[in-house]
């Protein structure tokens, strides 16, 4: 069985080989040949190649690289439509990701490819993240922290009108409540908050296990002074946080998007924020990534931003490494899938 490596510089080409070692030891008495191909991203930035998003790299070079190859482990790789037709040895891409965007999945079935992807691989550090977002923007860190930089000792960010609020006995609202979801509330829980969540997928019975109240979402916005957005992004949820819904925050409300630009309307959001309506915004995703020159929330006051940030661990690009070498160790034993995309392709080794 013949391996294509195709990391970047995050979930890298030697965590995979080392992931894959662990989970192949000698299958069927041969190790697998493990071959590398190292993709720009993030020095370059993601995009949409071929017709597949969130991609990194050419068609070219990835086809080069997978003559011969019967199994591919990737973050980014696009493999497209063109892709899957000059690759008749392929069997199985597993993506070492949440979803497999940058898989063409119509193409892989027709080709007879299963796709696997990681799910949860970075559910800890991006609701870690989220949380740190806002703290951040509650307590004005920001803002505190480039005054002081700048030779200003901003004192008066003491002052009653100035301060900030706390999670201890907030109401705070998260729209989606798959894994990272549930990690937030258990932090939020931990530091005294009230926890609604908005999700159409969530058994209540559980939910309210959890120790959180299952809300439906406009009354979610009614109630809750935090607000922090972690839905999957479907042509369901495009959009979802739009002008109506934001008009539905108390004034002085927080807002926290680290999910999916798209989830959120943008353009009401500056006037929000000068006008008091929005209390502070804190962003680590965007409806344009990365956001153009004359954006409109630059010089917005009280707004946190960050680089798409929230998963970006040591520990997530180790996890993804393992959960995809996982899926090739099944794949190797005729094992079905943990985590198929395309569960109408049969799984065997037929290299």
């Amino acid at each position: 069985m013949r391996i294509l490596a195709a990391g970047d510089h995050f979930v890298r080409p030697d965590l995979i080989r080392t992931a894959l070692s662990r989970e192949l030891p000698g299958t069927g008495g041969e190790s697998p040949e493990v071959t590398e191909l190292t993709l720009p991203w993030p020095y370059e930035p993601f995009g949409s190649v071929g017709g597949v998003q969130e991609a990194s790299g050419t068609e070219e070079e990835l086809i080069g690289a997978l003559s011969g190859v019967s199994v591919c482990v990737t973050q980014m790789a696009p493999f497209t439509g063109r892709v899957f037709a000059a690759a008749p040895g392929l069997r199985l891409v597993a993506v070492s990701r949440g979803g497999p965007v940058n898989v063409d999945l119509a193409a892989a079935t027709r080709h007879g490819v299963a796709v696997s992807f990681a799910p949860g691989r970075n559910a800890a550090a991006a609701a870690e993240f989220a949380v740190g977002l806002m703290l951040a923007a509650m307590r004005r860190i920001g803002t505190a922290d480039a005054e002081l930089k700048a030779g200003r000792w901003r004192g008066d960010l003491y002052a009653y009108e100035e301060g900030g609020t706390e999670l201890a006995g907030a109401t705070v609202g998260l729209v989606g409540y798959g894994a990272i979801g549930r990690i937030v509330a258990r932090v939020l829980l931990a530091f005294g908050a009230r926890v609604l969540v908005a999700d159409p997928y969530t058994d209540p019975v559980a939910a309210a296990a959890d120790g959180v109240e299952p809300v439906e979402l406009d009354a979610l916005l009614r109630r809750s002074s935090v607000v922090s957005l972690h839905a999957r992004l479907t042509e369901e949820t495009r959009g979802l946080i739009d002008a109506r819904r934001l008009g539905l925050l108390p004034r002085g409300a927080v807002l926290v998007n680290s999910a999916r630009g798209g989830l959120l309307d943008h353009a009401p959001l500056p006037d929000l924020l000068r006008s008091g309506a929005l209390g502070a915004l804190a962003l680590d995703v965007y409806d344009v990534e990365p956001p153009p020159g004359d954006w409109p929330l630059r010089d917005a006051p009280n707004v946190i931003t960050t680089p798409h940030l929230a998963g970006a661990t040591r520990q997530t690009a180790h996890r993804a490494a393992a959960i995809t070498a996982a899926e090739v160790g099944r794949f190797a034993r005729g094992e079905p899938l943990a985590h198929p995309a395309n569960p109408e392709v049969l799984v065997a080794d037929r290299s």
